[in-house]
């Protein structure tokens, strides 16, 4: 994939309760990323997506935009751990298109793995297991054929799971283990990682190999992005 700029996102999780989130992806499409040719957002773009047959009204702007700017650039979608439920009806709707974990992409002639981040964090093995339940093809048909105030009802349950789990867990568990990501690497064949999830951006270098990860966004710093042009990345987060 070789000229104009790319563009790298993930970790939005936007969230119904904060409209202040959306709009600012809204400006971000339509100023900053309007430069650009293609734009990768590497999951957890919701904070929650319980199934493409929630009318989602509070973010009907932001799918009116999203799809205006799908007519004129390439957009691919991969899910994360928040919002593995969105299926090709949304994607259809919007326009985009949706990508396995991990999916390699050749920039600049080499090959560049992406991921949203999750199954590098091998460390964190209940996670793990709780992942594997929920990406079954027959785990999300049950729990898509219930009513939706009955998804978001177990969702909520979850999501105090979940919460209470991770207070309860070292920061390192939470974050990629080394050797995974080398062994993942291999397997892929490539010399660059790109992934999100820890919400901690940065730029990381081992020799010839090099781990970019993207930042989460919020209201209090804004965007979190990476750049990929003329051969060149470029990571725009405020705390890098």
């Amino acid at each position: 994939m070789n000229g104009g700029e790319i563009l790298f996102v993930s970790d939005l999780h936007l969230d119904r309760q904060q409209p202040e989130l959306t709009r600012c992806f809204i400006d971000f499409l339509e100023t900053r990323a309007s430069r650009a040719r293609v734009l990768y957002i590497l999951g957890d773009l919701f904070e929650v997506w319980l199934g493409d047959d929630d009318p989602a009204a509070e973010f009907a702007p932001l799918f009116e935009t999203l799809t205006r700017y799908a007519e004129g650039h390439e957009v691919l979608f991969m899910a994360g751990n928040r919002d593995f439920l969105v299926g090709e009806a949304l994607a259809r709707r919007i326009g985009f298109d949706i990508l396995p974990d991990p999916f390699v992409i050749e920039l600049g002639n080499k090959p560049v793995a992406l991921m949203h981040g999750d199954l590098l964090c091998s460390d964190d093995v209940d996670y793990l297991a709780f992942r594997a339940q929920v990406r079954d093809t027959d785990w999300q048909r049950q729990f898509l054929a219930q009513p939706l105030a009955q998804r978001q009802a177990i969702a909520e349950g979850l999501r105090a799971d979940s919460q209470q789990a991770m207070s309860g867990k070292a920061m390192t568990i939470m974050d990629v283990n080394p050797r995974t990501v080398a062994q993942t690497m291999d397997t892929l064949g490539v010399n660059t990682l790109i992934h999100g999830h820890t919400h901690r951006p940065g730029m990381h270098r081992d020799g010839k190999r090099q781990r970019i990860v993207l930042g989460d966004w919020s209201v209090q710093h804004g965007p979190s992005y990476l750049s990929w042009e003329e051969g060149r990345f470029t990571l725009t987060d405020p705390r890098c």
